[in-house]
């Protein structure tokens, strides 16, 4: 298909509409502050898996509200002396799967903690960490279960799991917590950018074409879902919209990207009509910390540049996490 969006440079000076609410970082303060009322109570078993350049670790966290989220931890194998960790969020509709998936970051030498999606893991790789919150009726998907209320919003949950993800990551003795990245695509890139406005310390983020950002354009922009989902909701609940809007604005990587503080690589495809490139955009020139970069991939989809970006985070990692 043709470009469908903005020409390059606009997408380069465009601005979200979104609008913070007053109380955005007190509403976050005080969810993590109720989170970590609850024992991380971190473990980590070993896992038989025929990796002979691998070690995995079954790792098992308390996430929000004290419920346990799963993950794997791959290190190389026979590691003893802690490393720089790269902690993964994953996309929409999938869980950890099983861990020979997840080989890349523990072959290039870092620890790689991979988290479970609460609730998801049935649309691709499986899952295994279950959501025990229920919602009032929604659309079928994530992106409306408990959308009345930011206090209810699923993604208050996911959110809140990523960035005790981190801590879980941190805890490990083989890990060097002060070389902390997150990574991510599409839901994902939209939770790593949630992460970085949510926990001062990392030494990078790599966000890839992602999700959960910019709203008030993506959801009256494209009609693929996962967007489409929050304009079929307001099709039958017809006057929640300011509700649903406002319950949004808590959760728009927008705001969580103003408060970034890590080196941040992102990318982008022009041709992407799940995760529109100036909803990207519109996160990427939020973002605060001054080293940014965005690689643009013109002809492509929400596959976005898959092996490409790889290699260009397997560059650019490096100089972020080495000591």
């Amino acid at each position: 298909m043709s470009l469908f969006d903005m020409p390059l440079d606009k997408l380069r000076t465009y601005r979200s509409a979104s609008v913070e609410p007053d109380d955005f970082d007190q509403f976050w303060a005080k969810t993590l502050n109720e989170a970590r009322g609850h024992d991380l109570d971190a473990r980590f078993e070993p896992v038989s898996t025929g990796l002979t350049g691998l070690d995995v670790l079954d790792v098992t966290f308390a996430g929000f509200g004290g419920h346990p989220v799963k993950g794997w931890l791959v290190l190389p194998a026979r590691t003893r002396e802690p490393l720089p960790v790269i902690v993964e969020y994953l996309g929409y509709g999938g869980g950890r799967g099983l861990p020979h998936a997840h080989l890349l970051w523990g072959s290039a030498g870092y620890a790689h903690f991979v988290m479970d999606t609460r609730g998801q893991g049935a649309g691709w790789n499986g899952g295994d960490t279950p959501d025990p919150v229920g919602s009032a009726p929604s659309i079928p998907g994530f992106m409306t279960r408990g959308v009345e209320d930011p206090e209810s919003y699923y993604y208050r949950r996911l959110f809140t799991d990523a960035v005790r993800a981190v801590e879980a990551a941190r805890s490990h003795p083989l890990v060097d917590a002060e070389r902390t990245a997150v990574r991510g695509a599409s839901q994902g890139g939209g939770m790593s950018i949630a992460v970085a406005g949510l926990v001062p310390d990392l030494s990078a983020v790599a966000a890839d074409v992602p999700f959960l950002c910019d709203f008030p354009r993506a959801t009256t922009f494209t009609d693929r879902t996962p967007y489409r989902e929050v304009g079929n909701y307001l099709k039958t609940y017809r006057n929640r919209t300011e509700q649903t809007w406002r319950t949004l604005s808590y959760f728009d990587g927008v705001h969580f990207a103003a408060r970034g503080r890590a080196p941040a690589l992102f990318s982008v495809a022009l041709e992407d009509m799940t995760c529109p490139p100036s909803t990207v955009f519109a996160a990427f020139n939020s973002y605060a910390h001054q080293d940014k970069s965005i690689e643009v991939y013109h002809f492509n989809d929400h596959e976005g540049g898959e092996r490409y970006q790889e290699a260009a985070q397997l560059a650019w990692f490096p100089a972020r996490l080495t000591p």
